[in-house]
């Protein structure tokens, strides 16, 4: 697989594996050795690039990632995420908490369940209005300079943070959700990252599943599944949304592609510096997001692909109401 550079000379495969679904999101945890294996195939496939975060779990997400990628630690770089307040019996106790001690403590647990010495891409996980961002980043940047954090990285981060925070420590990566079916950054955060240098890491690349067509009407989501309370996911705006996944499968389909890989096509064909980080729990369904790396979208089709979107507006918000509060600040 080709590599990508994000900010500050970080190199990693083109597409990277987001493993969150695999411990926490979507339903109860997937078998902890089937998940092993499965980034293990992502690494011989060619992935170099595996997010997580202590949240996901709580801090299962984070020891599933370092169990499996312990042999070829040197072969790969790892993303996690600070920035909530959580007991350490992983118990989410509160909110937000980017305090400069605790992302201190933050790390060091991190490093332990990560079974590392460094870690490589260190994020806030939402930006947090009780701490001034100069500080988180001025934490980071002490982790950095002790060896135990090589790269700092905002998610869902205003384009005035992004700014400051990079004042203070050079940002790396912006990640944020982002994809045909979620197309915020477009308007002031992408030209942001541009001018700064800043690599753009979209999660949810695939809608959350919805771009890949699985999903109709009759699809019904366990109460433990984030989508299950997703305003966008609700019966009322699904049959519209739906139109928009119909619409993208029409193109794909005469290109020889699923739904899903002129997606993430669509998402690297916007700039080289965007890597996107599909999850899954499936080694079918990451041999099908692999293959989108392979795909080359003509001027023509993206026209095509950006008229079908521009035509079919998403209908409701991506997350409820308090946590939409968290993105974007």
């Amino acid at each position: 697989m080709k590599k990508r550079t994000l900010g500050q000379g970080l190199e990693v495969s083109e597409l990277g594996l987001g493993c969150m679904g695999m411990s926490f999101g979507y339903g109860s945890p997937k078998d902890k050795s089937e998940m092993v294996s499965l980034i293990r195939s992502a690494v011989d496939q060619g992935v170099t690039f595996f997010d997580t975060a202590e949240v996901y779990g709580p801090f299962a997400n984070e020891e599933l990632v370092g169990e499996a990628l312990e042999p070829v630690r040197d072969r790969v770089v790892i993303a996690t995420k600070f920035g909530w307040e959580i007991d350490a019996d992983g118990n989410r106790t509160g909110g937000l908490n980017s305090r400069p001690e605790h992302i201190r403590q933050v790390a060091e647990a991190s490093l332990r369940r990560l079974r590392t010495d460094v870690i490589d891409l260190f994020y806030q996980h939402r930006v947090d209005a009780d701490v001034p961002i100069e500080d988180v980043a001025g934490a980071v940047r002490g982790l950095i300079s002790e060896g135990k954090v090589r790269h700092f990285g905002l998610s869902e981060a205003g384009a005035g943070t992004i700014r400051r925070a990079h004042s203070v420590q050079p940002v790396t990566a912006l990640q944020s959700e982002y994809s045909l079916w979620t197309r915020d950054p477009e308007a002031t955060v992408l030209p942001v990252v541009e001018e700064l240098g800043i690599g753009f890491v979209p999660y949810s690349p695939l809608g959350r599943g919805f771009l890949t067509g699985k999903i109709d009407e009759g699809t019904s989501f366990d109460s433990s599944d984030f989508r299950f309370s997703s305003p966008r996911f609700a019966a009322e705006v699904r049959s519209a949304n739906l139109a928009l996944v119909a619409a993208l499968d029409g193109i794909a389909a005469q290109k020889g592609l699923t739904a899903a890989q002129l997606a993430l096509a669509w998402l690297l064909a916007q700039k080289p510096w965007i890597v996107p980080i599909p999850g899954t729990t499936k080694p079918s369904r990451l041999k099908e997001n692999l293959g989108a790396a392979s795909v080359e979208l003509s001027e023509s089709d993206l026209s095509e692909i950006q008229a079908a979107a521009d035509a079919i507006p998403v209908q409701g918000e991506r997350y409820t109401e308090s946590m939409m509060k968290l993105v974007g600040r």
